[in-house]
């Protein structure tokens, strides 16, 4: 890489916009540079597999550069990560599927739209799991390894966006959320990532309409890069019909405000999950930043007791909805765990739905009335450290047996289950010195008052500083 080159990989996405914006910069500078580290990182880390250089160098060469700085919402030509199960205009949505390798977008879905009608420039396609998990892998684009450790897993299956941002190819990526696909990759790769609340960020016409356990959200280096992805990303997409447009203050301007917590309250486990005894001490450890705010720190969480049961159960449904068509035409061609989510779908009975629907609806009670008396809820982002990365899955979580392929990142789904907005911010290392990271749930609409925290939080923690890293080989 060119020192130049090298400069501005290292700088913040916000300082980056900064200086788009001032034209000491331009987007094609940045587009350039983008790709000279992926050609220079990325063959090790296989982040971000599909490229789109040519399309994003005439991207960057024709953006109107003025009328973008008009716009305080506006990234003003940044470059960024999609994930690949985003379609964006002219590239191929692979899914990860070798069903779908071929398969070219014809314009860019909700999501990916917002953020370029917002000076975003899509410079590749970020690694999956075939269709949905844990762990980044898949018969297209092959394995995604973690840049703190080449030897381990970056999670999933927003694995390739975080992937990239630590390891510096791109300064934001879009990642998306069901049961923790944001959030435990940002835990693995010591970056940040917001689940938002449902609606906040427009999705595409792939997911059922009325779908609130899917989400699309922002993943970044730092918070202040999240929020600026965020003020971007937000927005009413007619595809959406949750989607809606933000009112107030922006993000960005959000994070500025004054105001601390006045009570949170810390589980290891939210009495309901195993978790490795490292993971909980080095995040157990880290509520004295909430201490040190002025914060009373109590373990008075919500009963989460039947939730995991209950998302199995609406997860299941979701993807017999989604690929019930799919699986008889091409069973052959799709992974055994995706296949058993399926099936496990179509034999689900109404009498499991109905039970499933109530556990969730008494759920969002009981968080309304914790809220009530405490500001946030923070736990783990992951049950366990990044793992090798030839393990398909976790089988066993501290001695405990897991019985899914997916329950290993529970931790993150029984807080799907809730619909309120929550964010993965690196806590800790292992002795190790893989990433750790916990959960912080804000109030339903909260993201605002929950970045701003978080932003403290990160502040005291002193992380974010290190990235990005160049990719390493263990010891």
């Amino acid at each position: 890489m060119s020192d130049t080159a090298n400069e501005l990989i290292k700088m913040t996405a916000t300082e980056a916009v900064d200086r788009l914006r001032s034209k000491e910069v331009s987007p094609l500078d940045l587009v350039d540079a983008s790709i000279q580290r992926i050609e220079t990182v990325d063959a090790e880390v296989n982040a971000l597999p599909i490229h789109c250089f040519e399309q994003a160098q005439a991207k960057a060469k024709a953006i109107d550069i003025k009328a973008h700085a008009d716009n305080p919402k506006s990234l003003c030509g940044l470059p960024i990560a999609v994930k690949d199960y985003n379609d964006l205009g002219g590239v191929v949505t692979t899914y990860g599927s070798p069903i779908f390798a071929d398969s070219v977008a014809k314009s860019s879905d909700a999501t990916v739209r917002q953020l370029e009608g917002n000076g975003a420039i899509a410079v590749a396609k970020s690694n999956v799991p075939e269709w949905a998990g844990g762990h980044t892998f898949n018969p297209v684009n092959g394995l995604t390894r973690n840049p703190w450790d080449m030897r381990k897993s970056a999670g999933g299956s927003s694995g390739g966006s975080a992937a990239a941002l630590a390891s510096g190819s791109v300064w934001l990526a879009t990642g998306n959320d069901l049961g923790g696909s944001l959030r435990t990759p940002a835990a693995f790769n010591g970056i940040v990532g917001l689940r938002p609340g449902p609606g906040r960020v427009p999705r595409g016409t792939r997911l059922p309409a009325m779908d609130t356990l899917w989400v699309e959200g922002p993943m970044a280096r730092n918070v202040d890069d999240l929020a600026l992805m965020l003020d971007a990303g937000v927005g009413q997409q007619i595809d959406d019909p949750l989607s809606f447009d933000h009112a107030g203050p922006s993000f960005v301007e959000a994070l500025q405000a004054s105001g601390m917590p006045n009570r949170v309250a810390f589980s290891p486990d939210l009495s309901i999950v195993s978790m490795e005894k490292e993971i909980a001490q080095v995040c157990g450890r880290s509520t004295s930043v909430f201490t040190d705010l002025g914060a009373d720190v109590t373990d008075d969480i919500p009963d989460f007791t039947g939730v995991l049961e209950a998302f199995q159960t609406l997860r299941a449904v979701l993807f017999a909805t989604l690929m019930e068509p799919i699986l008889a035409q091409h069973r052959g061609q799709i992974a055994p765990e995706i296949i058993g989510n399926i099936e496990r779908g179509l034999n689900i009975t109404p009498s499991q739905i109905f039970e499933a629907e109530r556990v969730r609806i008494e759920l969002y009670k009981k968080v309304i009335a914790f809220f009530e008396t405490h500001d946030f809820l923070i736990c783990p982002a992951a049950s366990i450290a990044p793992f090798p990365v030839e393990q398909r899955y976790v089988t066993e979580i501290d001695g405990k047996p897991c019985e899914t392929y997916i329950d290993w990142f529970s931790i993150t789904f029984a807080l799907t289950m809730t619909a309120c907005p929550t964010i993965s911010v690196p806590c800790g290392f292992t002795s190790k010195g893989l990433p750790v990271g916990v959960q912080i749930m804000g109030k339903p609409r909260g993201e605002a008052s929950l970045l701003r925290v978080a932003k403290r939080f990160e502040q005291a923690v002193g992380i974010s500083a290190q990235l990005p890293i160049d990719p390493r080989t263990g010891n």
